[in-house]
């Protein structure tokens, strides 16, 4: 299983696995939805400074992995957010659920621009996420959007 290997596999130099790092980007894009572009800048010093969500000996690395892929994904939203319009028959971005809509951007941001990130991967810590994080049938509803961006990768 992707997922299984991606889950326990870490940085070098790092002291969180690529699963806690992928949360952790979840949570700081989550905040999108409720602040204004210009007061995210003191929401990633204030989420990188809650020691809830990183333990003190948690490295530098980890902190700029995530605010590194944060702030690609926050450039590249309104695309995003396009491409999920396009994908999503019968949806938009803007009628979804916050925490769907933040894992699939995520998620899309993976399969789309960020090369390290094999699709199936993105696609099954997406679904991981919304098990813990999104309500009932978010998963499935997660893993059907995403699938049609799988699909859309293979045929190239």
């Amino acid at each position: 299983m992707i997922g299984a290997v991606d889950r326990q596999k870490k940085w070098p130099g790092s002291i969180m696995n690529r699963r806690e790092i992928r949360e952790r980007i979840f949570k700081l894009l989550f905040r999108v939805e409720f602040y204004e572009t210009g007061e995210m800048e003191e929401q990633k010093e204030l989420f990188l400074e809650d020691t809830e969500d990183f333990p003190e000996d948690a490295e530098e690395k980890d902190k700029r992995e995530i605010t590194e892929k944060y702030d690609a994904i926050a450039a590249k939203l309104s695309e995003i957010d396009r491409m999920i319009d396009e994908k999503a028959t019968g949806w938009s971005s803007r009628r979804m659920g916050k925490v769907d809509l933040t894992i699939i951007r995520l998620a899309v941001y993976e399969i789309c621009f960020d090369e390290t990130v094999p699709t199936g991967v993105a696609i099954n810590e997406a679904v991981e996420l919304a098990k813990s994080y999104g309500q009932d049938g978010s998963a499935a509803f997660v893993n059907g959007v995403l699938a049609k961006f799988a699909k859309a990768e293979e045929q190239g």
